[in-house]
């Protein structure tokens, strides 16, 4: 380090190695809250989203007493929608 370069200590310090530790590219979340997954999946307020996963439109699963979407669910059930053909207009 030249004397330049300030010193860094502290909290700068720690979050700088736990950056280097996590490496270049950001894991992909596995599971997202309820809320997260209704506005990123089908743009629901927060309340929507909750409303959608207690009907249950929006896959859950419960870990003590938190709710969670799993991402691989929610993918597969979009996936799994199948679209209906549109006819040509009568002619």
């Amino acid at each position: 380090m030249s004397s330049l370069e300030p010193e860094v200590t502290g909290r700068r310090q720690r979050r700088e190695s736990k950056a280097s530790k996590a490496g270049s590219a950001p894991e992909a979340r596995l599971t997202l809250s309820i809320p997260e997954a209704g506005r990123k999946y089908f743009g629901l307020s927060k309340n929507g989203s909750y409303e959608a996963a207690a009907r249950g439109e929006i896959p859950t699963i419960k870990i003590g007493k938190k709710l969670f979407v799993p991402v691989r669910a929610m993918e597969a059930l979009l996936d799994s929608v199948t679209m209906p053909i549109r006819r040509a207009a009568a002619e």
